[in-house]
């Protein structure tokens, strides 16, 4: 049963209202931080908009602002780093598997079914593939498998690993490669999908290269 709101939604302007409190709400909880406090935040809004008295000066706020980018820096410093151990625990054991292969970039690949076509991509051929990708616990981020339809794209229009392994593999190669942080989206991360320091594993379906 849906939360009845705890105010009068029946004029337009109220109800305009409200959605820039839904904006609002929306870009604050993009924003926040260990320890928002709601009922602060509220407060400073109505002493804003009303011209009253702010109770704290830019003097004051500062320090505070400081203080709270210093412990998220601190904090995506620590994650970063053990996302970048995890990483190289899994390249170091997936390394010692027999089957898997490793180039002198790092990165990883096994064969999981030879196909039978000929040839391999140049950097600026493009590809129509297969893939499924997870992070080294398996959590899936982005398959075409599952989306049900194959995906096209240039062999240097994605990330460094893709690009070596598409141009050793042949049509029809079926292979599962590891791609260390550094051969795909590094220390930046990738939005909100790809972490900072995250090892990525693919298992991509060469299907054709296009003329």
């Amino acid at each position: 049963m849906a939360l009845q709101p705890e105010v009068e939604l029946s004029t337009d302007e109220q109800k305009v209202s409200y959605g820039f409190g839904l904006q609002f709400g929306d870009q604050l909880r993009r924003n926040q931080f260990e320890g928002l406090d709601l009922q602060a935040v509220m407060a400073g809004m109505q002493h804003w908009f009303s011209e009253q008295q702010a109770l704290l000066s830019d003097a004051e706020l500062n320090p505070s602002y400081q203080a709270i980018q210093d412990r998220q820096k601190a904090a995506a410093a620590e994650l970063a780093q053990k996302r970048a151990e995890l990483a190289s625990q899994f390249l170091t054991a997936n390394a010692a598997r027999e089957e898997v292969s490793t180039t002198a970039s790092g990165l990883q690949y096994e064969v999981l079914e030879a196909g039978s076509g000929e040839g391999s991509p140049g950097p600026a051929d493009q590809v129509v593939v297969h893939y499924h990708g997870t992070f080294v616990d398996g959590t899936v981020f982005d398959s075409s498998v599952e989306r049900g339809e194959p995906a096209e794209f240039g062999v240097n229009q994605v990330i460094p690993g893709w690009t070596e392994a598409l141009q050793l593999m042949n049509v029809g190669d079926k292979w599962r490669i590891a791609c260390p942080p550094a051969l795909a989206y590094g220390e930046q991360g990738a939005g909100g999908t790809i972490p900072p320091n995250t090892a990525l594993v693919f298992d991509v379906h060469l299907i054709a290269v296009k003329d």
